[in-house]
């Protein structure tokens, strides 16, 4: 699609379309330092507060593979443009927010247009880095950008609701989509050659959305209303029958949207398992170890955001340069485990972060683990995701590995969000004082996700396949 791109011109290329990538990646993060003036700037309770984070993470979960799939048939740019433009007016919307379900309808169709950004997004990158060695270098840059992004939402969250007011979270977005929609037209060829059939698998993307929808719903809704409640029980139940009939349908439709033969790819399908499991320990350090300097240290909105900083440089300088040497010389196999394994022992340190917590002894050290073990495994994740899959399909192994990341996020979010709760809840009926309560609820979050993180590093070393260096992919292209 993009072969004939100049070489200058392609690396301008994967910038902008990181640029668009970062902006979907921020959005699931930059929100939940400004929820607070939110609150009081729309009049939100506690419980309807919730659905500023959830209507995007719905709707972004539930249209990953459909948006993917979609790219495939109808082309990759013209996808990404759809989406970038989609994302940017919806930012508007949100940042023009008036009332409370303009906001969150505004947000449900942000999730839309960040899901097809984020599933086409990798499929580009693919077609314009066709030679291992710099499709390693650009998966490196993308890797940062995917891994990154969260943390560097937390601290621009908190400098644009510190400096100005949370309107700006989101129209922060709007000269970033304009400049990113501009610089494709110009650096990316138009794909009018259909990769597809050019056929949709109708009744295929109406369960398999619907059925991620509501398994998304169930997993952000079971705290607050129970995970052995009838309703939760009952939703749960409903996404699993509608992917059983899914998989049905997949296996006897000519184009199918999902071809279930992806799968027997060893690497491909190891490298989702992992990526549900580094998800959820992934967000449990966003958003618990910002609940704990937030609730427990008393950080700031912008000493927060600071707190991250470490991670975030330790991360680039691995995730620009130092991680495609490392899958170059070792292959994928061995920077994924153990990068895995050094985050594990990043949120182990944070296990350990007593109430009167010093920033250089009790953050910094688990933040420098955790940018380490980012920084060295996202790339390999990424690359053990999209290898051996063939061009028609890359479209569609995006979207899956990206809808991995989102459906183990929410649920190890979720997991972790209720042992946390149920575990403070415990030491206060117990005569605990609300802070040291709330630390010790933090601390079997972050062991959690410590265990979460570890089992990757283990699925990785045990099940990947390895490959002879940096070959992997390229004998699909």
């Amino acid at each position: 699609m993009t072969k004939n791109t100049p070489v200058s011109n392609r690396w301008l290329a994967l910038i902008v379309l990181c640029l668009g990538v970062l902006m979907t990646v921020l959005d699931t993060t930059i929100v939940n330092v400004a929820l607070p003036s939110i609150k009081n700037g729309l009049g939100f309770s506690e419980t309807s507060l919730v659905w500023v984070v959830n209507a995007y993470m719905l709707t972004f979960g539930g249209f990953l593979l459909l948006g993917g799939r979609l790219g495939d048939i109808f082309g990759h740019r013209r996808l990404f443009l759809i989406g970038i433009t989609l994302f940017t007016l919806s930012s508007l919307a949100c940042g023009l927010s008036s009332s409370q379900t303009i906001l969150i309808v505004a947000r449900a169709l942000q999730g839309i247009g960040g899901a097809i950004v984020s599933a086409v997004a990798l499929s580009l990158i693919m077609d314009l880095f066709t030679e291992s060695t710099e499709r390693t270098k650009a998966m490196g840059v993308f890797g940062f950008v995917a891994a990154g992004g969260g943390s560097i939402g937390v601290f621009l969250g908190g400098l644009l609701t510190n400096t100005l007011d949370w309107h700006w979270i989101f129209l922060v977005n709007i000269p970033i989509g304009i400049i990113v929609f501009v610089l494709c037209i110009f650096l990316l060829s138009n794909d009018k050659s259909k990769t597809n059939s050019g056929r949709l698998d109708i009744a295929g993307s109406i369960t398999v959305t619907a059925s991620l929808m509501i398994a998304v719903y169930a997993i952000v809704k079971g705290n607050e209303i129970g995970w052995t409640s009838t309703q939760t029980i009952g939703m749960l139940a409903a996404a699993i029958g509608l992917l059983a009939i899914f998989l049905w349908i997949e296996s006897r439709v000519s184009s199918p949207l999902m071809p279930l033969s992806l799968f027997k790819l060893r690497n491909v399908a190891t490298a989702n398992v992992v990526g549900v499991f580094w998800a959820a320990a992934m967000f449990a350090w966003f958003f618990i170890s910002a609940l704990y300097l937030q609730l427990v240290l008393g950080y700031s909105p912008m000493q927060v955001g600071l707190s991250f900083l470490p991670s975030n440089l330790i991360m680039a300088v691995f995730s620009l340069g130092l991680s495609a040497k490392l899958v170059n010389h070792f292959g994928i196999k061995l920077p994924l485990s153990i990068g895995l394994l050094i985050a594990a022992i990043g949120l182990a340190l944070f296990a350990r972060a007593p109430v009167n917590g010093n920033f250089v002894f009790d953050v910094l050290p688990g933040m420098v683990f955790l940018g380490l073990g980012a920084g060295m495994a996202f790339n390999p994740v990424l690359l053990a995701a999209m290898s051996d899959v063939s061009k028609s399909d890359s479209g569609l192994a995006s979207g899956v590995v990206n809808t991995s990341f989102m459906m183990g996020g929410a649920l190890g979010l979720a997991i972790l969000a209720s042992l946390a709760a149920f575990h403070t809840n415990s030491l206060l009926a117990s005569g605990s004082s609300q802070i040291v309560a709330l630390n010790e609820g933090y601390h079997i979050a972050f062991l959690v996700g410590a265990f979460f993180a570890a089992l990757a590093g283990v699925v990785g070393a045990t099940l990947l396949r390895t490959t002879d260096k940096s070959k992997t992919m390229s004998s699909s292209h």
